[in-house]
């Protein structure tokens, strides 16, 4: 049935390539290249969601996760260190804040939903409290497009999403790392009787989600002279929608990184279509708002006819 999903949800993409190839052909002389460098963040975001949601876990924090890494990569830029120091600070960072969800969830036995919702609170009202809205600017020459001249700095925040992806593809296929992923989110118990620890796994799943929302943070900030602190707002929706119509259950221990990145590239190219053809692109959201419900409402059909 998940294979079935995505090899919907690849058709539902052609054909929104093929609508904008009959309707709109000069959307792919530039358009189309700009949707994957937008796009290229949130796959790197998603691949760590895609974990998350395996272990049958949920992380809607990592939008403010998102916000605070990007503002702590302007700032230590900002502040002299080189952009390699910069950005192993904001991983650090990024692991933190999921050791924070992953302690909480793991260690104490609490709700993954309550935690980051309360954690997603406290992270975006502590950046907000702290730079009041305010932008980081005056960034170092070498920060934007890691000082690479634009088309040059595109191609490598897409080659890095792409290559951080693909790591993670092949190890949840061939490392038993990924493999324990797989057996917590369909049965913690079986999982536990088979020497897997499933609390080690739901903490491990979010130490590398808050690591990757900060790689994703850092992506996107480079694509920019200024740093927005509100950049993450609305990315846990865009993240989750991509995960579940690319075929991973909501309810963990099945689904693959391969349908989560054909559903980034289905939900970015829907968004710039919108936006292209009608200047509407704020649809986008309510595309994703009814993915979300229809993808949970199909998994708890299929659950009850299984």
């Amino acid at each position: 049935m998940r294979f079935i999903r995505i090899w919907s949800v690849a058709a539902a993409y052609g054909v929104v390539l093929l609508i904008m190839a009959v309707l709109r052909p000069t959307f792919f002389h530039r358009e189309f290249f700009d949707t994957w460098v937008s796009a290229a963040p949130s796959l790197v975001a998603a691949t760590g969601m895609t974990l998350v949601i395996l272990a049958r876990q949920i992380d809607i924090s990592i939008g403010a996760q998102f916000s605070i890494c990007a503002v702590a990569a302007g700032l230590l830029a900002k502040m002299g260190l080189p952009m390699p120091a910069a950005a192993l600070v904001t991983i650090l960072i990024g692991c933190a804040m999921g050791a924070i969800n992953g302690g909480l969830v793991a260690g104490l036995g609490l709700p993954s939903i309550v935690v980051t919702l309360a954690t997603w609170v406290v992270f975006r009202q502590s950046l907000s409290w702290i730079r009041q809205g305010e932008m980081v600017n005056n960034l170092p020459a070498g920060f934007q497009w890691f000082g690479q001249s634009q088309i040059a700095g595109e191609w490598i925040v897409i080659l890095s999403a792409l290559a951080i992806f693909i790591v993670f593809a092949c190890g949840m296929k061939w490392l038993a790392a990924g493999r324990a992923v797989y057996a917590v989110g369909s049965d913690q118990e079986a999982a536990r009787l088979a020497g897997v620890a499933p609390r080690k796994v739901a903490a491990s799943v979010f130490i590398l989600m808050g690591a990757l929302t900060a790689l994703a943070a850092i992506l996107q900030a480079v694509r920019f002279a200024e740093v927005d602190p509100n950049a993450g707002n609305g990315l846990e929706l865009a993240v989750i929608a991509a995960v579940v119509v690319g075929g991973t259950s909501i309810n963990g221990g099945s689904g693959w990184l391969i349908g989560t990145l054909i559903g980034v590239a289905l939900l970015g190219t829907i968004g710039s279509a919108l936006g292209f053809l009608s200047g509407q692109a704020q649809w986008d959201k309510a595309v994703q708002g009814l993915i979300i419900l229809m993808a949970v409402a199909s998994d708890g059909l299929f659950g009850r006819a299984r």
